[in-house]
């Protein structure tokens, strides 16, 4: 959800950069990072690149791949996200899931580098301009999503995702009392063969993407 181009940490100590708790060394760092930054730009103009109706077509078509993963599985709190820079656009399947009695959350960054908190969503609720100017619910109490569909920029074979650049999903997972399911969804352009994980990326559970459900499982 970022428009940083940073990712979770605190400043250098010594010859080395700690890291969400994790110590790396700086090389490693800046050369992921870099390799990073120049894919999500890469992908970045990929999506912008795309006609309305192309963007239209391929976005009914993921959804229609991710009904049938959310009608198999048992959970009523399913956090989705309001899309930004040509996301696939999941208001029609947040509607939907509304409508079936499901309830739908978006995330809120309340400060920056903190994890999000997730907030109650239905047609016509109240929205304001958050953070980065995304719209989120303006009110409700924070649940804890027992779903979490994250939208990617890119995705590697063993499904770590590239996201914008802020590690918020990444921080908030890890601060969950426990871990939902987690969903990454995208179009077919965003596979990478690997982001270069580093110690406190955390792989989605599944994939979607507009040609259907990744098979890869995480860590194969």
């Amino acid at each position: 959800m970022s428009q940083d181009d940073e990712l979770p940490g605190d400043p250098v100590c010594y010859a080395d950069m700690l890291v969400g708790g994790f110590v790396v060394d700086q090389e490693t760092f800046r050369d992921v990072s870099r390799f990073r930054k120049s894919e999500r730009s890469r992908l970045y103009e990929k999506r912008k690149g795309l006609t309305c109706t192309e963007r239209a077509v391929k976005t009914a078509a993921l959804i229609d791949q991710l009904r049938p993963v959310l009608e198999a599985v048992d959970y009523q709190r399913i956090s989705l996200y309001w899309p930004i820079r040509g996301e696939p656009d999941l208001r029609p399947l947040m509607q939907e899931l509304c409508n079936s009695g499901r309830t739908v959350l978006l995330p809120v960054v309340l400060e920056k580098q903190t994890p999000l908190v997730f907030r109650p969503w239905q047609p016509g609720c109240k929205m304001v301009r958050g953070l980065w100017n995304i719209p989120v619910p303006e009110e409700g109490p924070s649940q804890v999503p027992e779903v979490v569909i994250a939208p990617l920029v890119g995705v590697d074979a063993h499904f770590y995702r590239l996201g914008n650049g802020g590690g918020y999903y990444d921080r908030t997972l890890a601060s969950l009392p426990a871990k939902p399911l987690t969903i990454g969804i995208g179009f077919a352009f965003c596979s990478l063969n690997s982001i270069f994980p580093m110690p406190w990326d955390v792989p989605m559970d599944k994939v979607v993407l507009d040609t259907g459900p990744l098979e890869v499982e995480p860590g194969k």
